[in-house]
């Protein structure tokens, strides 16, 4: 059996660790890289439930988008479900390993995929932040529309592509022209200057603060803020690249991507 330690390399090969912001937990979160395995489950998100489907499909790696364990944990007290979800993982023998914004940031990485999905061309980072090497990274990905089109059909088409519920749309005008387009998948808000600097007519991201929002507003800058959950586009990519590598490499490995939504609102 091909071991996770194998796998882990090449999928830091493709988005190394170097690339990840400061401070951001990448990397193997729980268990071992030594484990012998012959499937793996792909998520954007480590919850009891996803924990729970890799156990009922006897499966021992789980690879996520988000870090299993972003915050240390104070104690290990099983009355805390977030300490109880770790005693599952351990118990059953499953090893957890995440990629974050390492890559978000990668070249053919999360922000090249959501992109790539708007259907932008010419596309080029933006959002530099410096890793922790002092080298500066491109979080954020923008590009142009083959057409200018207008704002408000535009937003239509992006709850299409992402088969979304609803979204939020932050402009002074929703019925303005939109050529030039920045994304960064997530929480993106802070950015929102460099998207000025960068000319942007639109700049997508999630998770847009009440008062950002009117920051943006004070700027004439349009922003639509699809919610952090159209990164689960990571579940069946990464898992469609896993598997041409398993292949490739006759890993003999099976990466599925985990059936479960973990977006944890609902519109009413």
């Amino acid at each position: 059996m091909t071991e996770i330690k194998e796998i882990i390399a090449k999928i830091e090969e493709f988005a190394p660790k170097s690339l990840a912001l400061p401070g951001d937990p990448v990397g193997l979160q729980i268990g071992s890289a030594d484990e012998g395995i012959t499937k793996a489950l792909v998520t954007l998100d480590v919850r009891p439930e996803i924990v729970q489907e890799a156990i009922d499909s006897n499966i021992h790696f789980i690879f996520s988008h988000h870090p299993a364990m972003f915050k240390p944990a104070k104690n290990l007290d099983y009355r805390d479900p977030q300490n109880a979800m770790y005693a599952e993982i351990i118990k059953h023998d499953i090893t957890v390993y995440s990629a974050h914004t390492n890559i978000d940031c990668a070249k053919h990485g999360m922000n090249d995929w959501l992109a790539e999905k708007l259907q932008l061309e010419q596309i080029k980072p933006f959002a530099f932040e410096l890793n922790e090497d002092g080298c500066p990274i491109g979080l954020g990905r923008k590009g142009v529309l083959k057409q200018p089109v207008e704002l408000a059909n535009f937003a239509e088409k992006i709850k299409q592509i992402f088969k979304l519920e609803g979204l939020r749309l932050i402009a002074n005008n929703p019925h303005q022209l939109i050529q030039k387009v920045g994304i960064i998948g997530g929480d993106g808000g802070k950015y929102f200057q460099q998207a000025i600097t960068n000319q942007l007519d639109l700049f997508i991201t999630g998770d847009v603060y009440y008062h950002t929002g009117h920051d943006m507003l004070a700027a004439n800058l349009a922003v639509i803020d699809p919610g952090h959950h159209i990164e689960q586009i990571f579940k069946r990519v990464m898992s469609d690249k896993l598997n041409e590598w398993s292949a490739a490499n006759k890993w003999g490995v099976d990466f599925v991507p985990s059936q479960i939504s973990t977006d944890p609102y609902q519109f009413i």
